[in-house]
């Protein structure tokens, strides 16, 4: 991970005096006014990202969640930030890019966190993208970092977990491991490009697809491109006409 500064360091440090820099914790900090709380506290969710193809939808998917004011909390594993400078331009495509997006960032390494006890309260978790190694990690609970650890405390907690899996072609072991994960109640969310909207561009797919991802997440919370054409409604035969019979 980036180094920290001199007093985010030492406030590192003072939190997690055990656990040796830098495998603790890092604390990026927002302003409390511009959040939205559930039941007395920030609605919180965890972001995780992995090393599959997909880096824009992680990227979107912050930017949505920081101007509806969620409280997020990043992982990202190593594969994740190589694949992150690989396929965006500069100066979006580093890991301290992605981390000034978040709320809370984590090390992926860092399995005493607070996000691997279900008695830290959050909203759910996204996964995205989601490797096939992960996703497998996930299915046996195989908590081996602190992506794969948050998803289980997800899952036995209850909550919602949405995994935004990146693979094609998909083999049985593949789809086996979905159908598991969703009869555990996780959902499975291939980012599937909805060409009903007519998009323009490979951002208009995007946001499609972040759009979708929020709505899983079950946040209850409407953003203005709601209502800017990415929602299914019905065919309009007024313009493009009904087709014959």
């Amino acid at each position: 991970m980036q180094s920290l500064s001199r007093p985010s360091r030492q406030l590192f440090l003072r939190n997690s005096a055990r656990i040796p820099f830098p495998f603790s914790q890092t604390i990026q900090t927002r302003r409390r006014s511009a959040l939205h709380y559930r039941n007395g506290r920030p609605q919180r969710i965890i972001v995780a990202v992995t090393g599959a193809t997909g880096a824009p939808l992680a990227v979107t998917l912050l930017h949505r969640l920081r101007e509806l004011g969620v409280e997020t909390h990043l992982i990202m594993s190593k594969w994740g930030s190589a694949t992150l400078k690989y396929e965006l331009n500069a100066p979006d495509n580093t890991p301290r890019y992605l981390e000034s997006l978040a709320s809370m960032v984590y090390s992926p390494l860092d399995v005493s966190a607070s996000l691997s006890s279900g008695s830290f309260r959050t909203d759910g978790m996204i996964v995205v993208p989601c490797s096939m190694k992960t996703l497998a990690g996930i299915r046996m609970g195989y908590d081996n970092d602190l992506i794969i650890r948050a998803a289980s405390v997800t899952l036995k907690e209850r909550r919602r977990l949405v995994l935004v899996a990146r693979e094609t072609p998909l083999s049985s072991i593949h789809l086996e491991n979905m159908l598991e994960l969703t009869r555990a109640s996780a959902v499975v969310f291939p980012p599937v490009m909805a060409f009903y909207t007519q998009p323009k561009s490979i951002q208009d797919m995007v946001d499609q697809s972040v759009m979708r991802m929020i709505d899983l997440l079950d946040l209850n919370l409407v953003g203005e491109e709601d209502e800017e054409g990415g929602r299914w409604a019905g065919f309009d035969w007024g313009v493009k006409g009904k087709p014959k019979s």
